[in-house]
């Protein structure tokens, strides 16, 4: 932070005298609101000199060129630091957000006048933004090839799609990957690629659009960045809205590339499964992996889109279909955001063995019992083939009773609160049962305890998930 200060009063004159660290994204930078004698600047500490470089230099390119862009208006001599114009408070997604907590963005109102007149820039950004700009400054590399479409979609491959359990030939999902890589990369462009083109690096100030966050930004193809803002999976815009918003852009774009909608959608198609995968990827690795919440509750979303894309399309591409189609029946990542308000609960059973169940209401879960101290029928051969949801392994676990003390347990505490949850309005609570192979004993646990709660609570909502045996019942 040493850095910032010494910067600002280089290019004030002035000690800053009021500094508020802003909270960060998804972002590593350090953002600093500093002021001074009434001279109000933003802050920024990078991590990588490169990266502020490839910022800097498009943020002033994009300036030059008319498009709206915070200035930067001082620069470290290491690139570590930097001082820019303050946009002020307000993200386009925070508003997007606020109308679809009101009810909905509705038609012919000032956010959907806003949003189609974003998108009526991008065309601006893409082509204007793309002369003369030095794309070797860019980070991390300068332009849409091969090598980052295959990352990207490795990167669905093992953060999100290896994590789902969906089971899958590696081979065969490759090389449908090669041929979905030659279809994005038919075109070769001169236009700037956003790259992380969506409302949350969108400020608004005076009613207009400001982009941010674009240091990512490359040489590319145009679709990418359309896909991007008008798919935004919490968005959760309305299909009236996307296809004024994509007419917006296609308005926009006659001024610089003339282009039948037709041809310009089955293209966009093509793109917007890309950039699907792509967030999946990131939210499989920020969400599913480091366990951020905010990750975890944009999924259900983005499996919604992509369910959406998969009929009639794709074919060319067979076994990476049926992949996703396997992928997007899963229950786990059921979108239940337009659910009645009532309680739901999801009980699971599950194996220690792959891993704790993720809570994808994004609340951090509720409890985890650990089934592993209960005498074990699958240490014998006669119930190996079985679950606790056959009647000789219920008979097993149920002999000495130790099984039965234990749920007592259980309930005694789960009842509570449920009902404390009932009282208080909550949505959303997770019980899963874990065991060695996620069989016998969490399989039994998790039955039990679902129809207790089914029978005693009838107002609420239980989903039972047997995780390893690949079952859902709604209760």
């Amino acid at each position: 932070m040493n850095g910032l200060y010494r910067l600002f009063k280089e290019y004030t004159g002035s000690e800053a005298e009021n500094v508020r660290q802003l909270t960060g994204s998804g972002s590593n930078r350090t953002y600093c609101r500093m002021e001074a004698d009434g001279c109000r600047l933003m802050g920024v500490k990078g991590v990588d000199a490169r990266e502020n470089e490839a910022f800097i230099t498009i943020a002033r390119h994009f300036h030059e060129c008319g498009i709206p862009v915070p200035q930067v208006l001082a620069v470290s001599e290491d690139m570590m630091c930097y001082l820019q114009e303050d946009l002020g408070d307000t993200l386009l997604s925070d508003m997007v957000a606020a109308a679809v907590k009101a009810g909905g963005i509705q038609e012919g109102s000032a956010l959907e006048g806003l949003l189609c007149r974003t998108m009526g820039l991008l065309p601006k950004i893409q082509y204007e933004g793309a002369r003369g700009l030095d794309f070797s400054v860019c980070y991390p590399q300068p332009s849409f090839d091969r090598r980052m479409v295959m990352f990207d979609l490795n990167y669905f491959k093992y953060c999100f799609l290896k994590p789902s359990g969906v089971e899958f030939n590696e081979v065969l999902l490759q090389d449908d990957f090669e041929r979905f890589a030659d279809e994005l990369l038919k075109e070769d462009s001169d236009t700037f690629l956003y790259r992380d083109f969506n409302a949350r690096n969108v400020m608004v100030r005076d009613g207009e659009p400001y982009f941010i966050d674009f240091q990512g930004g490359r040489r590319g193809p145009i679709y990418y960045d359309v896909a991007s803002f008008v798919w935004q999976a919490r968005a959760r815009y309305p299909q009236w809205l996307k296809e004024k918003m994509v007419d917006s852009y296609l308005g926009a774009l006659e001024s610089y590339m003339p282009m039948a909608k037709e041809e310009f959608m089955a293209r966009l198609k093509q793109f917007t499964l890309f950039r699907m995968l792509q967030v999946l990827g990131a939210y499989g690795f920020r969400g599913l992996i480091e366990h951020k919440a905010q990750f975890v509750v944009s999924i259900p979303p983005a499996m919604d889109i992509l369910k959406g894309l998969l009929p009639g399309s794709f074919d060319e591409y067979p076994y990476l279909k049926k992949v996703l189609e396997a992928l997007v029946s899963l229950e786990r990542f059921e979108d239940r955001s337009s659910r009645d308000g009532r309680l739901e609960v999801r009980v699971c059973s599950f194996s220690y063995k792959k891993g704790i169940p993720q809570d994808m209401s994004g609340n951090g879960g509720g409890y985890v019992f650990d089934c592993r101290s209960i005498h074990n029928p699958g240490r014998y051969e006669p119930y190996k083939k079985l679950t606790g949801r056959d009647e000789p392994v219920i008979r097993f676990l149920e002999e000495d009773g130790e099984i039965l003390r234990f749920l007592d347990h259980v309930y005694g505490v789960v009842d509570p609160h449920v009902e404390t949850f009932r009282g208080r309005g909550f949505t959303d609570l997770m019980v899963s049962f874990g065991c060695t192979g996620g069989q016998h004993r969490s399989v039994y646990c998790a039955e039990h305890l679902a129809r207790h709660l089914a029978e005693k609570y009838p107002d609420i909502h239980v989903r039972l998930t047997h995780r390893e045996q690949n079952m859902t019942e709604i209760l």
